[in-house]
């Protein structure tokens, strides 16, 4: 089994809330990224502290309130599905708070962590202020939605986009990497991405690899699942007849992403 792809894994943690994906420090082979997804029933409520981490809460699916301290942010989410392609809301938490999420109706959220010292304000990220960027060309296309870029200054190292790539077109690609600190050419950052798939009994594939060949995996990702990327290329092909949804959380020491592309694979860039 990949020590790279984690397929959901229910655990109910209190009345009403299901942690359905779960990627830590622990079981993982990343440092700077951590991630959740939970299901909310209307009425339940999920809470943690944070500690020495920062967190960005996105309302995937549903209605929610989230608190934070003393501050409500209220009724937050867009949409009953991730394909319905619109923007969300999302709120940041800094490290050493303690927040709760209330399900107005059946929702899922992500949780998306890195390690945090630095304690920043607490920001809410409105549907209407997330930017939409169409990407590639041909089979290379794909929509994004920059939630928590490198150009909004709110956190002090996540960064958090959603990606559409239609049917028969590849994403992440060509191959690029960001594993090296060797600013400005390149980041050092980890990343993960959380798929879902349109219709849902879907697949796509997921090619993780570095130049030496030392990381070399090839996934099939279904619905819910949940790939890492410590280190290397990490190119997504998806099949015809279906449509493709990803979440990528990505952190390091550097809140800047740089990547490199693949050199074998650049040219296709200039056609």
């Amino acid at each position: 089994m990949s020590k790279l792809l984690k397929k959901p894994k229910k655990r109910e943690v209190s009345e009403g809330v299901t942690v359905v994906q779960e990627v830590t420090q622990e079981n993982s082979p990343l440092d700077f990224v951590e991630f959740k997804i939970v299901e909310l029933s209307q009425g339940s409520e999920y809470s943690e502290s944070l500690n020495k981490k920062e967190c960005c809460i996105v309302a995937l699916t549903g209605k929610i309130n989230v608190t934070v301290g003393e501050e409500t942010f209220r009724d937050l989410g867009t949409r009953e599905s991730v394909f319905e392609k619109v923007p969300t809301d999302s709120i940041y938490v800094s490290n050493n708070n303690h927040f709760q999420v209330e399900g107005l109706t059946e929702a899922r959220v992500a949780l998306c962590y890195s390690p945090s010292e630095k304690q920043l304000p607490t920001k809410l990220i409105k549907a209407k202020d997330v930017g939409v960027e169409q990407r590639g060309i041909l089979s290379n296309k794909r929509m994004v939605h920059n939630i928590l870029p490198d150009s909004n200054p709110a956190a002090n190292s996540l960064l958090v986009v959603e990606v559409y790539t239609e049917s028969g077109n590849w994403s992440s690609y060509p191959p690029h990497k960001h594993d090296q600190d060797n600013l400005p050419d390149e980041s050092f950052l980890e990343e993960s991405y959380y798929h879902e798939m349109n219709p849902p009994q879907g697949f796509v594939f997921q090619r993780v690899y570095t130049d030496d060949r030392s990381l070399d995996e090839t996934m099939t990702v279904e619905n819910g699942d949940v790939v890492l990327v410590p280190a290397g290329y990490h190119p997504v092909g998806v099949p015809d007849g279906y449509t493709s949804y990803y979440l990528n959380v990505m952190a390091g020491p550097t809140r800047i992403w740089k990547f490199y592309n693949e050199p074998d694979h650049e040219w296709i860039l200039k056609r």
